[in-house]
Formats: C-alpha cells, structure tokens, sequence
C-alpha cells in the first residue's frame, strides 16, 4: 500500500476519510451501509436458525444461514468501490461453497451439527482467500487469478494482518455496543419504560444489533485505513516482543527432551500433537510479527531475528513429535475422522518447518527473504487444501469404519472396548451401515452392542451398565394409565425420547389431563425410578417439565398491610409407586 506525501486539510476529501492506498477513494456512507447490510443479514440468520428444541435444524435451513453469514462478512470485510462487483461476486461464491458444506455436514452424522470438521476447514479457506482476493483486487490488470504467486507479499502480509486487527476490533466492539444498550435498557426500566430491555430478551433484535454494531465498526474502520494499520503495526510490535520468550523456552524445552525423552509426553494425560501443534502455530505466528512485510516492518534488532530464526527452526522437530504423538494414538485406538484431520494438521506443520529450515539454512541471516515468497506459496496450497478438504471429496467415517472394524475382526480390539458410540454417531452413513451388519452378527455380544447403538438417540445412551444392551422398542416397554386411554398426538415419540424412557426397561406414563403426561422410567426391576413430566407449551410442541407458569397478574385493589390472611388446605394430587410418591404435588 503507498502513503499519501500530502497531508490532509480540512477542506480535501481526505480529511473525511484517512485511506491508507490513494487507489481507494473516501466513502463516507460505508458505515451506515454496512450496518444495515448486516443488520438485515443478522435478522435473516436468526429467521433461519429459529427452531423449537430439541428439535433437530432442517440441513437447508442451516445450509442457507450459512451461506447468508460467511457472504456478508466477506463482503464487508472485503469490499471497496474500486472492483466493488468483484468482491460482491468473491462473497457470493463463498456463501454458496460455505453453504453447500453445511448441507452436507449437517446430514452426515446422526443429529450432527453443520459445525464439524468439515465446515472449520472450509472457514480455514476463507480466512486465507479474502487477503488473496484482496491483494489480486488491489493489482491485477484484469480478472484472472491463477497467478496468485506473483502478487506481491507487503500487501498481501498486510491485508492479511488488518483483516485480522480489524475483524477483532470490530467484534470488540460489538461486545462493548450490547454492554451499553443494556445499560441503556435498565436505566429506563427505572423509570419504568421496559421497551429497549424488552427487546434485548429478543433473538432477533440481538442478531440484528449484533450485525449493526460490527458492520458499522468495519465500516468505519475501513474509512480510517491508516489508524488500523498503525494498530495493526503496534500488534505486530508486542507479540515481536514475546518472540526471544518464546525461543528461549521452545530451545529448552527440545534440549531437554534429549536427556528426557518422548516417553514423558506420551503419559503426560494432554494431548501431546495438539500441544506440539499449538506450540509450532504460536512460533510461525511470533516469527512473522519480528519479520514483518519487509523493508522498514521488519525488526532489525539482531536479538529479535535470531529469535524470529530460532522460532522458524523449531517449527519441524515440534511438527515431527507431534506426528510420532499422532502416529502412537492410531497404533494404540486406529483411525477415526478426528486422528485424520489432526494428521493433516501435522502434515501441515510439517511443510511450514521445512521451509522454515530451508530458509535459515540458505539465506542464513537473510532467512527471511526466502522465507516470505514460501509462505506466500504455503498460503496458497493452505487454501487449496482446506476447500478440498471441506468438499464431500473424502469420506474420513468410511475409512474409519474399515479401519476399526479391522480391528474388532482381528481381536485387537473386544467388543466392550469397542467405541460403538463414535460408529453411530461419528462415521456416517458408513458407520451405521457398518453397524446394521454387525446386529446380525452370530457373535452375541457384537450384535447386542451394534443393536443398542443403532437404537439409541444420542451417544450418553451408550454409557453405563446398560450402555450396549439392546432396548425394545418403545411400543413394548410403554404402559399407559388409564388403562386404554391413547396418547395425545406428538406425546409418544417425546416420551420415547425423555431421559426417563429413552434407555428404561420400562416406561410408564400417566395422563393427567390433554396437556400434561406424568412419565416414569425404570432402568432395572428395583432399580432407581427416574420422574418427570411432559408437557404441551403454548405452541402445542410438547416439551420435557413442568409448562412454564405466566407470571402472576397485578391486583392493584390489594394492599398487604391490611389484607386479610388466611391459610387453606387444598387437595394435591401425586403419582404414587406402591404407595410411595414419586412426583411432586399437583
């Protein structure tokens, strides 16, 4: 980016928006219109996420406020008048992929959410795109971008950077926007003006403030360009001051583990390759603040480079335990879709450690001008990666699913240490498939244990004694009372889905009336009796609890300083169990 020679008089353009590149001219209705921009996308996503619980978020749904949030942060984050449709364009694009990716996820697993793996690699791909896009936005001749090596990298390190101060900034101030707003709302509660506190109790409204207050404060951080990039250079300042700490404490540490060896880290109840990869992060990250763009970002203090050089070095043998952590785990419990993105990640840390070492060890002192261009390149691939990673291109359950099934056929593994939970919850439409053939298995204890895994409706079903014992259906272990008296619509699959039936060996319901059902649940004859009730809310949904009670109307003619007071005895009634209650009076 180039600064402007000529400062700005207070009758210039200039003077109303302070941009750091001179290609970008003022905007001064940016604020206000991404505010309301994302105000309306904020109304929109709670109009799409709004949903009854614990019912289950239809996946278009969750696949189109997907799409609405990540294409209005990347178009607010990314758009200039300059190219404008560009980067309109650049955020449709993204919404589309975005939501597409969490379509699939959310139907992949049994009640999965849209954020799983998949989705977090494909956030990954737009992180690292919007400052290519950016950068490809600000200097190529036309609309062609395949050649995104050749951009240059100050601009591309500083989009990179500002993006991040100014996203952190922004969502600071979204914090500091609700805080205010709700002191605002009590200090006219005082006085007994309950709207604004009112609305606060509102989803919708949050959503739409949120939306507001953050696409207002990009909006006018954008228009003062040079301010974050001041603060995004004093960012850069402090964390180039932890660098030598953290160099220092990463070079002892690995000199440590020469007399110490691996074997203390596999025991030591953390997860030793996340902790390694954490570690090898912080060191790229620290590297590059000490380094910075080039030319006059850079330290120059000789103490900060040889930290900045050290913190690139370590990156490979903190990569490399990590993979011999990650290579123990698979040994000891086989794959599963989480060990295989964590072995992408490590194979990624890799690749950043051998440009790191290739760096130092040919430029040396220098290091950092063959390290940049690599970086730019590992970008690249990064973002390639993490979107091909997201796409319903790998099956990650299928081939965990063979791989622990292998295991269990080879005796390694017995079927009571087997994670039947993971196969019906974590593996997909192969995992239960998997398991619909292993139900019918002539070895008992499999069939048993895949048949209670198939049944159950969330995988704390599948803790406890009774974990893998197979439960009937519903239909043989519900009574109902009054004898010959049919449940109301909707009240049996809320019922087959309580804590108290859904893993009982037996159920028993009670009506009390057309809106309230006592339930009872058993796990064993002389076993604890778990009680609740199910109830019709004001929406006709029928929930577990008690309805909620409306609040208690006014009575302006009662003064209790001279009411009259009197007790009562009314009639309750309970449900009894041989003549011992288990619920409540009502």
């Amino acid at each position: 980016m180039t600064d402007a020679t000529t400062p700005a008089t207070a009758d210039s353009p200039r003077a109303a928006s302070a941009r750091l590149d001179d290609s970008d001219a003022p905007w001064p209705l940016r604020p206000w219109i991404m505010a309301a921009l994302c105000a309306v996308a904020g109304l929109l996503f709670h109009l799409l996420i709004d949903h009854q619980y614990p019912e289950r978020l239809a996946a278009w749904r969750s696949a189109l406020a997907t799409a609405v949030a990540v294409a209005t942060i990347v178009f607010v984050l990314g758009v200039e008048q300059r190219r404008w449709h560009w980067a309109l364009g650049f955020a449709a694009l993204w919404g589309v992929i975005m939501g597409l990716i969490a379509w699939q996820t959310a139907g992949y697993n049994l009640r999965g959410t849209p954020v799983e793996w998949p989705f977090w690699s494909g956030m990954l791909a737009v992180l690292v795109a919007t400052p290519l896009f950016q950068t490809r936005r600000d200097v190529a001749p036309d609309w062609r971008f395949w050649k995104l090596w050749q951009m240059p990298y100050a601009r591309l390190h500083s989009h990179a950077w500002a993006d991040a101060v100014l996203g952190a900034a922004s969502l600071a101030f979204v914090g500091v926007t609700f805080l205010l707003t709700a002191l605002i709302g009590q200090m006219f509660k005082l006085i007994g003006i309950n709207l604004i506190f009112d609305l606060l109790n509102d989803e919708w409204f949050g959503w739409m403030l949120a939306g507001a207050a953050f696409g207002g404060a990009v909006g006018v951080l954008r228009e003062r360009d040079r301010l974050v990039a001041t603060l995004q250079r004093l960012v850069m300042i402090v964390l180039a001051v932890l660098a030598p700490v953290l160099a220092a404490a990463l070079l002892l540490f690995l000199l440590s583990l020469v007399g110490t060896g691996l074997g203390g880290l596999w025991s030591s109840g953390f997860s030793t390759a996340a902790l390694m990869l954490a570690a090898a992060a912080f060191a790229v990250l620290l590297a590059n603040a000490v380094i910075g763009n080039g030319g006059d970002e850079g330290s120059a203090n000789r103490m900060m480079r040889g930290a900045a050089a050290l913190l690139a070095l370590a990156v490979l043998p903190l990569a490399a335990i990590a993979a011999a952590s990650m290579q123990v785990r698979i040994g000891q419990y086989g794959w599963t879709p989480e060990r295989i993105w964590g072995a992408i990640a490590v194979g990624i840390a890799l690749a950043y450690g051998i440009a790191g070492l290739w760096a130092v060890a040919l430029a040396r002192w220098r290091f950092d001008e063959l390290l940049r261009p690599l970086q730019q390149r590992l970008a690249i691939a990064l973002m390639l990666l993490a979107l091909s990673l997201a796409l319903p291109l790998f099956d990650f359950g299928a081939i965990s699913t063979r791989d622990q099934l292998a295991r269990l056929e080879s005796g390694a593994v017995k079927a009571e240490q087997f994670d039947w939970a993971a196969m019906a919850f974590d593996f997909g439409p192969e995992g239960r498939a998997a398991l619909a053939a292993l139900a019918k298995s002539s070895d008992k204890a499999r069939a048993d244990a895949a048949q209670a895994a198939l049944g159950a409706t969330n995988r704390y079903d599948l803790d406890g004694p009774r974990g893998l014992v197979p439960v009937a259906p519903i239909e043989e272990r519900l009574r109902i009372l009054p004898e010959g008296r049919a449940l109301p619509d909707g009240a049996r699959e809320r019922i087959a889905d309580s804590y108290m039936c859904s893993r009982s060996a037996q159920c028993v319901a009670v009506v009390i009336d057309e809106g309230r059902i006592a339930v009872l649940g058993q796990s064993d004859p002389g076993g604890a009796i778990q009680s609740d009730f199910v109830t019709r809310n004001d929406s006709g949904r029928w929930v577990v609890g008690q309805a909620d009670r409306q609040p208690e109307a006014a009575r302006k003619d009662v003064d209790l300083s001279t009411a009259t007071i009197s007790v009562e005895t009314v009639a309750q009634r309970r449900v009894m169990v041989d003549g011992v209650a288990e619920t409540e009076g009502f």
